[in-house]
């Protein structure tokens, strides 16, 4: 199916871009986030359908995965995706941290990950 493999195209470039940035590769590493971003992009596409497809990397086995996923539906799951980043902001490490400075933003109301397409387009 189209989104499932959108998604494992995410998931699988977010996982080479924190690999990259732990190796001080940040050429690479921007590489894989422009992928990660265009498969975002193409599950944006789908609607809310697209996203409620991301919304299964809540449960990835990688930290790295889940954050990012969850910084990117915080407008369409809040609550789902809150709970991922709280847990998250809980540990140490580069995904904490990212973690922590998502929900710092979503709280001061600086979050512009995936507005409505109506604010987006101003």
């Amino acid at each position: 199916m189209e989104l499932e493999r959108l998604v494992e195209q995410f998931a699988q470039n977010i996982a080479a871009q924190t690999d990259c940035i732990l190796r001080w590769d940040s050429k690479t590493g921007n590489k894989h986030a422009d992928k990660a971003f265009a498969a975002f992009a193409k599950l944006r596409e789908r609607g809310d359908a697209g996203r409620d497809a991301l919304a299964a990397l809540f449960v990835s086995p990688r930290m790295d995965v889940r954050v990012i996923a969850a910084a990117f539906l915080l407008r369409h799951r809040p609550a789902e995706a809150r709970a991922v980043l709280e847990e998250a902001a809980k540990g140490e490490g580069l995904a904490a941290l990212g973690a922590q400075q998502t929900l710092k933003n979503w709280e001061e109301g600086r979050w512009a990950l995936d507005l409505p397409e109506e604010r987006s387009s101003r």
